[in-house]
């Protein structure tokens, strides 16, 4: 069976799946890999494992490129992703309209599903704007740490807490059922991350690889990226 193999971040994970069929006409191939956060995944190729494309955040891939491990040449913006908040289905969605309302809404919060506050992008900055927030150390206790933003939202969709909250990249929440999306960070704590693709310099499948890039690039793709949850940008 012919595949290409990926390493993405899990905002991704959506929109790749959506874009499978047209790739496998395209080309024949498969799409197999691994989606997570983005540090695990980075360390991944650094470590070895076979891929011949990653589809991370910019800033990450552009220290790929540096660490010869990604080919300079073939790195494409994708698209924009919000961090978000995230209810399970059917729960009233948490509406919050600055900082002061964020930290009412996570102090009313029993229970707060995230993904690993260091290794990727939207738990990483949820930790930041919980110090910013001045409740790092009072929410603690509530906080129910995964080692992605699906795994957190899966999570979140079975908690049989009383009033649990998520946060991650608005594309896990869209992904994942039984959970909304509840609405965007507000102004001073609102993060966007520009997602990027490129091809590595070990691919097995550097032909295929290209392809699948400009698939994902491509305009005629919008209508899949936003559906997929990534935000409608000049790319």
């Amino acid at each position: 069976m012919s595949r290409l193999n990926i390493l993405s971040g899990g905002a991704a994970q959506g929109l790749v799946g959506s874009l499978a069929p047209a790739f496998k006409a395209q080309t024949g191939f498969d799409i197999a890999g691994e989606f997570g956060a983005v540090g695990f995944m980075a360390d991944k190729l650094r470590k070895g494992t076979p891929a011949d494309v990653v589809i991370l955040t910019a800033a990450i891939l552009a220290r790929l490129a540096d660490e010869k491990l990604v080919l300079p040449s073939s790195i494409s913006n994708i698209g924009l992703v919000e961090t978000a908040l995230a209810v399970r289905a059917g729960d009233p969605k948490v509406v919050v309209t600055d900082a002061a309302s964020l930290r009412d809404a996570l102090r009313a919060s029993d229970a707060i599903f995230v993904p690993d506050t260091k290794a990727s992008t939207a738990g990483n900055h949820f930790a930041k704007v919980l110090a910013q927030l001045g409740i790092a150390d009072e929410v603690a206790g509530r906080l129910k740490i995964f080692a992605n933003g699906v795994t957190a939202m899966k999570q979140l969709a079975v908690s049989g807490a009383k009033r649990p909250i998520g946060c991650t990249q608005a594309t896990e929440i869209i992904t994942t059922a039984g959970v909304a999306l509840s609405g965007s960070l507000p102004s001073g704590c609102e993060l966007s991350t520009m997602y990027t693709a490129g091809v590595t310099t070990n691919a097995a499948n550097a032909a295929q690889a290209r392809i699948l890039i400009d698939l994902l690039t491509a305009n005629d793709q919008r209508a899949s990226h936003r559906r997929a949850g990534f935000l409608d940008a000049k790319i």
